[in-house]
């Protein structure tokens, strides 16, 4: 009896210290999205009258409406060639196997241990070189070595748990490598490749300090945009940018396990 209630009171506490956690990492979003209708030019919490006129502020303006574009398209093509790269990457890694296959795994990793502003001070002088610097090939080049440690995260342990005996099986039936690539292991990993496919995107998007360096002009992101305007200048349109952002990502997450769970 005293085991039980000893294992009941075990799960209640470790219950109230994950809601703890959870209020704790949700609280920030649920004070920002309050800003954002806030009627007054300042960030006041909580706020004192309420308007949708930051709202308006950021769908009306030139310059933010050009940096989500770029954002989004930056966000797309981050994912079109973080994942092909990834499953290739991945499927080298499991055909090679033993210290070859842990190097690469390492050295495929390692953009996401090495500190950001480090990554970003050497890809800026990597891309100066190359005449990169301002430019979306730029900014886009970054985003994929920032995006590939998370894809191949996703990927390996799939490509690790396939049953290669199906490809070796198409193989010894004429098929080359690629048809058999395309053919059989494409279709059993859609979810895996469409969830990383997210990944990298959000990575994408949510990216601003190797932005900070490398884009400019045209090529400047929301984040960055987001940052230099904090720099200058607070107003809540910052809240409102935050508030819709905090959106596509919950949205892209609850449609990703709503998928999983079909």
């Amino acid at each position: 009896m005293l085991d039980a209630f000893d294992n009941r009171g075990f799960k209640i506490g470790l219950w109230i210290f994950a809601a703890l956690i959870l209020i704790f990492l949700i609280l920030p979003t649920l004070i920002v999205v309050p800003l954002s209708f806030s009627g007054s030019d300042l960030l006041q919490f909580p706020p004192r009258s309420f308007s949708l006129r930051w709202y308006d502020s950021f769908f009306g303006s030139t310059a933010w409406m050009h940096a989500l574009r770029t954002s989004l398209v930056l966000g797309v093509l981050t994912a079109a060639i973080a994942v092909p790269i990834s499953l290739m990457t991945s499927i080298a890694m499991n055909r090679l196997g033993g210290l070859t296959s842990k190097t690469l795994y390492t050295y495929i990793l390692s953009p996401s241990v090495i500190p950001g502003i480090l990554l970003a001070i050497g890809l800026f002088f990597v891309l100066a070189n190359l005449g990169l610097i301002g430019t979306l090939r730029g900014v886009l080049i970054g985003h994929v070595v920032l995006a590939l440690p998370v894809t191949v995260i996703v990927l390996h342990p799939a490509v690790t748990r396939f049953d290669w005996g199906q490809v070796n099986a198409a193989r010894s039936m004429g098929a080359g490598w690629i048809r058999a690539i395309t053919h059989i292991l494409l279709p059993q990993l859609s979810f895996t490749l469409m969830t990383a496919a997210l990944m990298a995107f959000l990575t994408s998007l949510d990216e601003a300090v190797i932005s900070i360096f490398i884009a400019a002009g045209d090529s400047a992101t929301l984040p960055k945009l987001m940052f230099m305007s904090l720099r200058d200048q607070i107003d809540p349109t910052i809240a409102a940018i935050s508030t819709l952002w905090s959106v596509v990502v919950i949205s892209v997450v609850l449609i990703v396990n709503a998928i999983r769970s079909k």
